[in-house]
């Protein structure tokens, strides 16, 4: 029975060692970087226009830890507005071929540019004419002289110390991905509003998309009185409600005024009879209000503008149809 290999020994290594074999890796991948701004030329330019004129998707490729790089490459495209997908190579060969279309651009990743699995690829993407846009660290290479365009991601070592585990060169490589989908996402247009559509379920979806209306309470939720109510009853109103205000409107359910925690403070320092006052001699007159179709994120910004905690909400015609305070829009994300 053949025994499993012993383990390579641990050596000590004291945390100035660490820090350093760090420091020297971090360098090297950082030159691997800066080595890629003088190869932004022509060649980088037509990969862009080949892309931004694609009618299908991006399919990105790559096999190993190309591969791993392809599919965020792939991912930051679908996010900043290039259509794109990951096709793995070896799948491809066996049936996903089918998932490229004539009107697509292929992406393919290979540091040697002579990787198996991408090779087997060509003919058939010659076949459909599809545009194959190359990034390897050797444009000689077979992928290389296949391609549409290449794109140089060659480095001169890994920051490995065997120079054998892909570390500069994927990072170099992810890189030019970066830049390709930024490039593309400016010449898009592609805004903060279009981002927040790719990612409602994030904290940029939620403050971008998430209007006043869809957060608001409504209906018997709404804390409201007349200016005639005596406050005590007002005091009820705010307290069953819990939206730390209320609103004081008129016979036509327009908003004539609020009162809040600071209102009542001020009352209590004041010679105000508060058994025996109405709400409109306490209230705070024509206050701040929000429209339902405002995105939720302005009424963070009032609410941090004025210093205050919630908002009625009021029609074109300054009814009061809702309101709001921080701890729903802490609720939904916004804050």
């Amino acid at each position: 029975m053949q025994m499993a290999p012993a383990p390579a020994p641990v050596h000590a290594a004291d945390d100035a060692r660490l820090l350093a074999s760090a420091r020297k890796a971090l360098t090297i991948e950082a030159n691997a970087v800066e080595a890629l701004l003088p190869r932004l030329d022509a060649s980088f330019a037509q990969a862009c226009r080949l892309c931004l004129a694609c009618t299908g998707r991006v399919v990105v490729t790559g096999m190993g830890k190309s591969g791993h790089i392809a599919g965020k490459i792939a991912a930051t495209l679908a996010s900043t507005g290039t259509p794109a997908f990951f096709l793995h190579p070896a799948e491809a060969g066996h049936g996903d071929l089918g998932m490229i279309t004539r009107s697509d651009v292929v992406l393919a990743l290979s540091n040697s540019g002579e990787t198996p699995e991408l090779i087997v690829l060509l003919p058939h993407l010659k076949r459909l004419g599809v545009p194959l846009v190359v990034m390897t660290g050797k444009p000689g290479s077979t992928l290389g002289k296949a391609a549409s365009v290449v794109l140089d991601v060659s480095v001169p070592k890994e920051a490995c110390p065997l120079n054998l585990a892909p570390t500069a060169s994927t990072t170099a490589t992810l890189a030019m991905g970066d830049a390709l989908a930024v490039a593309m996402l400016e010449a898009r247009g592609f805004t903060e509003k279009d981002f927040a559509h790719s990612h409602p379920g994030g904290s940029l979806g939620r403050r971008l998309l998430l209007h006043v209306e869809d957060l608001m309470r409504t209906g018997d939720a709404i804390p409201r009185v007349h200016a005639h109510t005596p406050l005590r009853e007002g005091l009820i109103e705010m307290s069953r409600k819990g939206l730390g205000m209320t609103v004081i409107v008129d016979d036509d359910n327009r908003i004539i005024g609020v009162f809040t925690d600071g209102d009542l403070r001020r009352a209590l320092d004041s010679t105000t009879d508060v058994r025996t006052a109405l709400m409109s001699t306490v209230m705070t007159p024509n206050p701040k209000r929000i429209g339902p179709r405002e995105l939720a994120a302005e009424a963070v910004h009032l609410m941090e503008l004025h210093k205050i905690t919630a908002l009625p909400v009021a029609d074109e015609h300054g009814k009061l149809i809702g309101a709001l305070n921080v701890h729903d829009l802490f609720r939904a994300g916004v804050v």
